[in-house]
């Protein structure tokens, strides 16, 4: 499916997020436009730039980024491309990670670390308050009421719109239920990894929004002749479009933020918006992936 001539898509399907507002169901993910193993600067800053811009001229209205990816070149290329923003545009951002090189990953879910990561994020994307705040990970060492609270006190004083978590089970959900409301859970989930169904069932009885990572991974599914090539096939759409409508159709709640550094694979990705997947098409996938 070609986007070469199409200025901006029908992203049709919406949610309305609690704390935050109404926005489009497939977004854009931000780790990919800084450099390799998300760290440092893009091998092109101005064509990370290009890429975010064109994302919101196809109508893109809810981003996602990390205080960790690069770390924090992500939310400044945001804030390069984009500040001002637009209305209705909404900007997610996390925090409780800390970085040590190309691939490392450290959860630091102290309270001051909490706090002092959501400060500078509010600098770096240069607002007054952040549309989205999520807990990257909480971190084992130290207590997640500890973690909950802070985030609370973080939205009270009016740092922060609405509050998500990343990577959690259910428990998890309903302990930082206790301390706030919980608008975004981002875990894992694809047509490969469906680990994470009973926290979809959860966010889809609580009107929770699911924000799935690494959405277009199929693995063998994918592979020359599998189930996702033919249903590609039979729709004149790649495989990591249909890896997307099969998630958009899976749940009302789901939010897919596939991520690149290039303009042509973003236009391919938002055009998963308007394909529609058959009743046999999306039950074949759905059993090929069980």
């Amino acid at each position: 499916m070609s986007l070469e001539t199409t200025n901006k898509l029908e992203l049709s399907a919406t949610i309305d997020l609690k704390d935050l507002g109404r926005v489009h169901r497939l977004g854009f993910g931000a780790m990919r436009i800084v450099g390799d193993g998300v760290w440092g600067e893009p091998a092109d800053r101005q064509a990370a730039v290009a890429v975010v811009r064109r994302a919101v001229e196809l109508g893109v209205d809810f981003i996602d980024t990390a205080d960790s990816y690069g770390p924090n070149i992500s939310e400044e290329i945001l804030a390069e491309a984009l500040h001002p923003y637009k209305d209705g545009l909404k900007i997610a951002t996390k925090v409780g990670f800390t970085r040590t090189g190309p691939n490392r990953w450290i959860p630091v879910g102290r309270p001051e670390y909490l706090r002092q990561q959501t400060e500078l994020s509010l600098r770096k994307l240069k607002v007054d308050t952040l549309d989205l705040l999520q807990l990257h990970r909480i971190d084992p060492k130290v207590d997640a009421e500890e973690q909950f609270g802070v985030l609370r006190e973080l939205q009270d004083e009016g740092k922060v719109r609405a509050l998500g978590l990343s990577q959690v089970s259910v428990a998890e959900l309903e302990a930082a239920g206790k301390y706030f409301t919980v608008a975004t859970v981002q875990n894992r989930y694809n047509l490969t990894d469906r680990s994470s169904e009973d926290v979809l069932r959860y966010s889809e009885e609580n009107g929770i929004g699911f924000i799935p990572w690494a959405p277009i991974s199929a693995g063998e599914l994918a592979r020359p002749g599998g189930p996702l090539d033919e249903a590609a096939k039979r729709l004149d759409a790649t495989t990591s479009q249909v890896a997307l409508a099969w998630l958009l159709r899976r749940s009302p709640v789901m939010m897919p933020i596939p991520g690149t550094g290039s303009i042509k694979h973003l236009e391919e990705n938002m055009a998963a918006a308007g394909i529609t997947l058959d009743d046999d098409t999306y039950a074949q996938l759905e059993a090929a992936s069980e």
